[in-house]
């Protein structure tokens, strides 16, 4: 394992490094961070939260020069991840007057629109970003890096055709960085049209296996809920993220959550910003003991400190499994993953054990379960009012 001294870093990034307490670099930035200070093109497969940011960001405080327009652009899936991104670039760029600014939906584009003619870095969304390049609202004719963060999960929400546009967009000379989870067919034919003779670089999973407990429970679908509410109120836990598969599911957890006097809060792709914003701030703060999330939460957002995930349901995709149970057993602390079968994740589960032979999940024999209170979600708006109705009764 080398030293942060010894990839090269300049005394100005080195010293900020020092600053945040950071004592080794993480397997991906020893691996990535020569090669981006060299100037070449990489592509970085790792995980969230092995310390990506710090990889790509090396080169951009190291090569941006206060007040010559936009050299750099980041493209993240998400607005939580551009402004932890945007969170950490300032951090890192510590003593070097860098405007570093965040462009997403969801908030007025007015602040933006006036931020943008100082900016020297920008941390965005593809259609936001999109959305001010079409209206002239942006210069990138100045960037010489690029980087793309969780490019798989950019395919995932259907974004790669924005990026495309907003590649183009950006000058042909220039030094281009994709970091993703995982490298599929899609972003390999990316990779080969818009990337110069780069460098592929894997970085192994953020999880210790040796610090991680996996089980499952396998209960009838009507008693699943009550499993869930049994455990968070009988396991001891820190901080525990409960995965759910949909909006509607999530949102049903939470209030059924809060109707049994746990403190939770949700977050799903269909709140406001600053509802996301704020919820997370909570939980982070340990306000919040149970974060109810879709896989949204799984990607990009850096929490620290989470003891059990808790999967109600199991994802369809394996690739995600591995995501969300890599929120725990993080930084040498150990970590509980639950699984709450039904008859509906039989299969999803079979995939999962299947693609990843190595992990070892014991099943627990279900304990006594008293009554809970469930407050069902109000019936959809489309729904028929007489189908409705036969359900009440």
């Amino acid at each position: 394992m080398k030293t942060f001294e010894e990839l090269n870093l300049n005394e100005q990034l080195l010293k900020a490094i020092k600053r945040l307490g950071f004592k080794e670099p993480t397997e991906i930035q020893e691996k990535s961070i020569p090669h981006v200070l060299e100037g070449r093109d990489v592509v970085g497969e790792s995980s969230t939260g092995s310390g990506k940011t710090l990889a790509f960001g090396s080169g951009i405080i190291g090569n941006v020069v206060p007040g010559n327009g936009i050299q750099a652009l980041v493209l993240t899936p998400t607005r939580e991840l551009a402004e932890q991104v945007k969170d950490e670039l300032i951090k890192f760029s510590f003593d070097k007057p860098l405007s570093i600014i965040t462009i997403y939906g969801g908030v007025s584009m007015n602040p933006q629109i006036d931020a943008l003619p100082k900016a020297d870095v920008v941390v965005a969304t593809p259609g936001r970003l999109l959305d001010h390049i079409e209206r002239g609202n942006i210069d990138l004719s100045k960037v010489k890096l690029m980087a793309l963060d969780e490019v798989d999960r950019m395919l995932d929400m259907g974004f790669i055709d924005d990026v495309e546009k907003i590649m183009r967009e950006c000058p042909d000379k220039r030094q281009t960085l994709f970091f993703s989870a995982t490298i599929m067919p899609r972003i390999k034919k990316l990779i080969m049209k818009y990337l110069n003779d780069p460098v592929e670089i894997k970085a192994g999973k953020q999880v210790d296996p040796s610090k991680l407990k996996q089980v499952y429970y396998d209960i009838n679908r009507n008693m699943k809920f009550a499993l869930l509410v049994h455990l968070l109120k009988n396991e001891h836990s820190d901080l525990v993220m409960v995965f759910c598969n949909t909006r509607r599911n999530t949102d049903f957890v939470v209030k059924s959550l809060k109707a049994n006097r746990i403190r939770a809060v949700a977050i799903h792709g269909g709140l406001s910003q600053n509802k996301r914003s704020n919820t997370l701030t909570h939980f982070n703060d340990g306000k919040t003991e149970v974060l109810v999330c879709t896989d949204v939460a799984a990607r990009g957002l850096d929490i620290n400190n989470v003891s059990h995930v808790y999967n109600y349901d199991l994802p369809s995709n394996p690739e995600d499994y591995v995501h969300r149970i890599g929120r725990t057993a993080r930084a040498g602390e150990e970590g509980k993953v639950i699984n709450i079968l039904c008859d509906m994740d039989h299969d999803n589960f079979s995939r999962i054990l299947n693609d990843y032979r190595e992990f070892n999940v014991e099943k627990i024999e279900t304990p006594e379960i008293e009554r809970v209170k469930i407050i069902p979600n109000k019936p959809r708006s489309n729904s028929p009012r007489r189908f409705n109705s036969r359900r009440r009764r």
